[in-house]
């Protein structure tokens, strides 16, 4: 894992596991104005999480390929 943001992307993928969050949760938690910290950009770039509207509010959750990611490089057992 060479890429500095992989740490990070996991974490955004593992709290959307969770639960589907709001857009507007997701950006007071993961949004930031540093260049070298685009996490939220970079898994929006990668497919890894998708923004729908649902019931009129803009849902995001985790595409089949975060999904996968996440098992991949994050098994755990209550996630299967």
């Amino acid at each position: 894992m060479s890429d500095p943001l992989e740490p990070l992307i996991l974490d955004l993928l593992e709290w959307l596991f969770i639960r589907d969050r709001t857009y507007s949760e997701v950006m007071d938690a993961w949004r930031t104005s540093c260049p070298k910290l685009p996490v939220w950009e970079d898994a929006n770039d990668r497919q890894l999480i998708q923004r729908v509207s649902k019931n009129g509010l803009e849902i995001i959750h985790l595409t089949a390929s975060g999904q996968a990611l996440l098992e991949r490089l994050r098994p755990s057992p209550t996630r299967n």
